[in-house]
């Protein structure tokens, strides 16, 4: 690393004004040179004035990808061994930020070479890895000669804008074809993959069919959710001898928050699995580090489920509590959580507004809409369900998350609520919707003690993960067994807790 250092140094202080016409000889076997000239490192009176540029890592890693584009020396018609390179990553280290370094370099450098760019969730690929190519490339000398828009870049020259571009593609089972076909015989066919270890396998094969000619280039990182799959093939399986691969611990990064690290180890503990992947860079012991995964994300979305007619409607609060949150109202009968779509409004929704929704969803009295009973969160919106209580609503109650659960596998109830919603989806329906689900793939969780502790929303905030408002409101539907309505005329009791006391549930 040290020798990466002071190579980043030198350049930095041989730099001169650059201009739009870099030709694709100049810096074709030189991804750093590229890196140090395309952006204003260091220039006064740019948003780049307090930059430094590449930290030690992503220096190394570009440096060790221009040796091996020198190695190959593609001709232009020849085809060449394909490039292959990897991160296990912690959190937090650059890793999108070099991916658009890369899609820049060979955009600019490689006339008629065409990208796919994908991540594991759709959010990731949204907000995250396609946001900074975006962002790079409209702050880049190049920005001229490219659309750079949110469906892809291409070049602007009509003849070419086809044949010279990469596009962002989201990653799933269903649409693992639509990686298929890609080649650039003369130039170069390229991948990133972003947070790989939650991209489908279904998705790796077609992309690899991308890479029979010229001079092909596969990028795939992110952290290691789990230890299977072809990310972690590829990282530490068979595969792993055709790829160059590194891990990245976010101890060694620049970019890292070394306060939220040491909050973490204190939180996690160093043996876990959520330290061990999201700051360390390791894969995890258990097979998994999504208390949630993606299968069950993706079967349950597919479901669609008819009730017996007697089933409870069921509904859960979460309630907003600042930044990005959101009010969620999720509706659950039985193995239905589709049929009713969940109500949602912003986090800064007046609270009358909000107390004047959950009494008009309490209010309907429908058969497909009357609401045996709403469960919601104690700590941000106890004053809106007593508001509903105060207004005759006496099937509304409040749960603590964080209290106790008295069973003593779960630290809390929040983690308990979170397991029976898992155990749900392996035969519940829940929205065909792709935001709503995601949500689900946000918590990490360790065992503390014994005890199964699901990541907290704070955590989540840290690593920039989206709050689960949606899953967390859906969880709060199994903290109690609710019995069926009474039939009319009946002396069948009001819905009640049929599974023991719980004084956290209010």
């Amino acid at each position: 690393m040290r020798g990466a250092a002071s190579l980043l140094e030198g350049k930095l202080q041989g730099l001169h004004s650059s201009s739009t016409e870099i030709t694709a000889e100049v810096y074709k076997h030189d991804p750093l040179g590229f890196v140090l000239n395309e952006w204003p490192w260091k220039q006064k009176g740019t948003e780049f004035e307090h930059m430094e540029g590449p930290d030690a890592l992503q220096t190394q890693f570009l440096i060790d990808l221009g040796e091996k584009i020198t190695a190959n020396n593609f001709d232009g018609h020849t085809p060449v061994e394909p490039i292959r390179m990897g991160i296990q990553s912690a959190h937090g280290t650059g890793k999108s930020t070099l991916g658009a370094w890369i899609a820049w370099f060979l955009l600019r450098t490689r006339p008629l070479s065409v990208g796919t760019v994908t991540a594991g969730t759709y959010q990731q690929l949204e907000e995250r890895t396609w946001a900074d190519i975006m962002y790079w490339g409209n702050a880049g000398h190049g920005k001229d000669l490219f659309d750079i828009q949110k469906s892809g870049v291409f070049h602007k020259d009509p003849l070419k804008r086809e044949k010279w571009k990469c596009n962002p593609k989201t990653a799933s089972k269903e649409r693992a074809q639509s990686f298929a076909g890609q080649h650039a015989r003369t130039s170069t066919s390229w991948y990133l993959f972003d947070e790989a270890s939650e991209i489908p396998d279904e998705n790796w094969t077609p992309a690899y069919f991308g890479m029979t000619d010229g001079e092909p280039m596969f990028f795939a990182w992110g952290q290691m959710l789990r230890n299977t799959g072809e990310f972690h093939n590829v990282t530490n399986g068979k595969a792993s001898k055709l790829w160059n691969t590194r891990i990245w611990s976010g101890l060694e990064s620049a970019f890292t928050n070394k306060k939220f690290i040491e909050e973490w180890r204190e939180e996690w503990g160093e043996d876990s699995d959520l330290f061990r992947v999201r700051v360390l860079g390791l894969c995890p012991r258990a097979s998994e580090l999504q208390f949630i995964s993606q299968q069950i994300v993706d079967e349950a979305r597919r479901r669609i489920h008819r009730v017996l007619p007697d089933e409870p409607l069921i509904v859960g609060y979460d309630a907003a509590n600042g930044g990005m949150a959101r009010h969620v109202f999720a509706f659950r009968r039985g193995l239905d959580g589709k049929s009713i779509p969940p109500v949602i409004l912003p986090g800064d929704t007046p609270r009358d507004q909000v107390v004047a929704k959950m009494c008009d969803i309490m209010a309907d009295r429908s058969s497909q809409r009357k609401v045996a009973a709403l469960f919601g969160d104690q700590a941000f919106g106890a004053v809106i369900i007593q508001r509903a209580k105060d207004s005759g609503f006496t099937n509304c109650f409040e749960v603590n998350f964080g209290e106790t659960s008295g069973e003593r596998h779960y630290l809390n109830v929040r983690s308990l609520m979170w397991d029976r919603m898992r155990e749900w989806m392996r035969l519940g329906a829940i929205p065909d919707d792709e935001k709503l689900a995601q949500e689900f793939l946000g918590p990490g969780f360790h065992h503390n003690h014994g005890k199964l502790t699901l990541e907290s929303k704070e955590s989540m905030s840290k690593r920039k993960i989206k709050s689960p408002d949606y899953p967390d409101a859906l969880a709060c539907t199994f903290v109690r067994k609710v019995a069926p309505p009474p039939v009319l005329g009946s002396n069948q009791p009001e819905p009640r807790n049929v599974g023991g006391s719980m004084s956290w549930a209010r």
